[in-house]
């Protein structure tokens, strides 16, 4: 089974919507996201992203077992793990660069799980996080995609991620959907 990993943060709204409406119906990887969000939040993200979305979007549950063409939402003040036997894993242990949901505790647990058939996402954001976890899934052999800075509303956290590791595509928002789609068909390594 492949996977895919998205983080986002300011702007990450809007584009990740975008990113979602472009995976097929029968989209064969499981989706995973965090997108920083206050901690009172409730699982109004799942209903949002939805709409945008032909697969089942779903707020991810404390083991849950982690099933190809369902996107996985991180709930508000959780992080999301994997783990190694593919079921998620929820945890209020600190912040990582102050965020809890963290895109780098996402990205690097699942990049451990998946190793090379992981994709990395990074796109909108105001912060560093998800850097590092990006730079764990291509030292493990996945695939990292960062959304183009100019496209971004905010540009720190694609920067960021560009300069922990070598990338394989930087994109343009709206391309970012259709290379995920093509990738979600080839035969993991």
């Amino acid at each position: 089974m492949r996977a895919v990993a998205i983080g986002a943060s300011a702007g990450g709204l809007d584009a990740i919507g975008r990113v979602l409406e472009a995976l097929p119906a029968d989209y064969p990887a499981a989706v995973l996201v965090v997108q920083h969000i206050a901690p009172h939040a409730n699982d109004t993200l799942a209903r949002r992203f939805q709409r945008h979305c032909r697969l089942p979007v779903q707020e991810a549950e404390d083991k849950h077992p982690l099933l190809p063409g369902i996107v996985f939402i991180a709930p508000a003040d959780f992080h999301l793990m994997v783990e190694p036997e593919l079921r998620l894993s929820l945890s209020r242990e600190e912040r990582v660069n102050y965020s809890r949901p963290s895109i780098d505790v996402l990205m690097e647990t699942a990049a451990e799980a998946f190793c090379s058939a992981l994709t990395g996402v990074i796109l909108t954001g105001a912060s560093i996080d998800g850097a590092a976890g990006l730079a764990a899934i291509k030292r493990l052999g996945g695939r990292a995609v960062v959304q183009s800075p100019e496209t971004a509303e905010v540009d720190i956290m694609p920067r960021a991620a560009i300069a922990a590791c070598t990338v394989d595509a930087v994109l343009g928002l709206d391309e970012i959907g259709a290379f995920l789609a093509r990738l979600g068909y080839e035969e993991p390594c």
